[in-house]
């Protein structure tokens, strides 16, 4: 499969966000966290989780798309969609197990039920794979509709009576942490992977013209940011109720013009501006799920409970600092190890035939 530069740095980029987020949440102290500082970090925060469902529907475009060249039975196409999307659900339990273990003997149970961003990912992986029986073409727009109906349906699916529901299916399915729902439940999360999945069709498909899509990307980013902000300042909704931060479909969409901008903008610095050197932020990228994993263990693990919630802003800072550069020493070492695994499976070169001059 294709390796793109751009959607590297682009998930960096989101590692990077990730980074901050976590650490800024777990040390800086209670009585800074109406600040604007601290407020900030988790605004901006917000985009890391929409970046990595985003970029997970691409990736899973991508897939389908060598699937439909390589698979003509629709059947074998669809599981082994699903067989990806099991994958990722049982790399989600695996690491909320390791989260509770990590807190032993402190750690609930309940840290292995919870339901995180790789919980969602799994979950609107396994209800898109339908998508792989389905051509390239009319992919695109199954995949758009598809992510308009979910987060159109999230107001709704929030205000439900889930009063006799199981509370691991209410955490799947609809948001509101408040209310008992999920923190990244599948309605309106998993339209993110869905425009993404449309969008990496789009790529996959524009072949060599990949740099007028970007310019495209621009006015329609834009368009949908400001179309959907208007909207949701209209007086009026087609909702009885609904809160703006957890189910409204303007703030999908709003979100989803930003990631078109930001994949534009990731396009223009890796092919014209990057070059051809080390990239930290695309080691990052390539690395994501292993740096996930092992930063969350190191800012939210037992051993550093002494200064958690107990750092100033500057304090802070540096020590997010310091958790960067770790990962990105941590990424660039498994690259390497990668590199070094693949260059000892690589089969030894033929050595060159004797000469005619050689020979006796």
């Amino acid at each position: 499969m294709k390796r793109y530069p751009f959607l590297d740095w682009m998930r960096g980029l989101a590692v990077v966000v990730m980074i901050q987020t976590h650490t800024f949440n777990s040390f800086v102290r209670t009585d800074l966290r109406g600040g604007g500082p601290y407020m900030l970090s988790q605004l901006v925060g917000g985009m890391a989780a929409p970046l990595f469902l985003f970029m997970a529907g691409m990736t899973l475009a991508f897939q389908m798309d060598s699937l439909e060249r390589r698979e003509a039975r629709r059947a074998r196409r669809w599981l082994a969609a699903l067989r990806r999307a099991a994958y990722i659900l049982g790399i989600a339990y695996l690491f909320r197990l390791t989260a509770w273990a990590g807190g032993w003997p402190n750690g609930s149970a309940q840290e292995i039920v919870k339901v995180d961003i790789l919980n969602c990912m799994g979950l609107g992986m396994a209800a898109l794979a339908v998508a792989a029986v389905i051509p390239s073409r009319p992919r695109v727009h199954f995949a758009a509709a598809a992510g308009l109906a979910i987060a159109a349906a999230a107001p709704l699916m929030a205000n439900l009576n889930w009063s006799g529901v199981p509370p691991v299916i209410h955490q799947y399915l609809a948001p509101g942490v408040a209310q008992g729902g999920g923190r990244f439940a599948f309605f309106p999360f998993a339209s993110y992977i869905a425009f993404g999945l449309s969008t990496g069709t789009v790529v996959k498909r524009t072949g060599a013209e990949i740099e007028r899509l970007m310019q495209w990307c621009v006015p329609v980013g834009f368009t949908l940011v400001f179309t959907a902000q208007y909207l949701s300042g209209v007086p009026y909704s087609i909702y009885p109720r609904s809160n703006f931060w957890t189910d409204n479909p303007a703030l999908i969409l709003i979100r989803s013009g930003i990631m078109l901008l930001i994949m534009a903008g990731a396009y223009l610095w890796t092919e014209y501006c990057a070059g051809a050197r080390w990239s930290w932020i695309q080691t990052l990228g390539k690395t994501s799920l292993l740096v996930y994993w092992v930063h969350v263990m190191l800012v939210y693990g037992s051993w550093v409970k002494p200064i958690q919630r107990a750092l100033d802003i500057p304090w802070t800072s540096l020590a997010t600092l310091a958790v960067m550069a770790a990962m990105a020493a941590l990424a660039a070492a498994r690259m390497r190890w990668t590199a070094w695994r693949a260059r000892k499976r690589r089969p030894p070169a033929a050595e060159p035939a004797p000469t005619g001059a050689n020979c006796r």
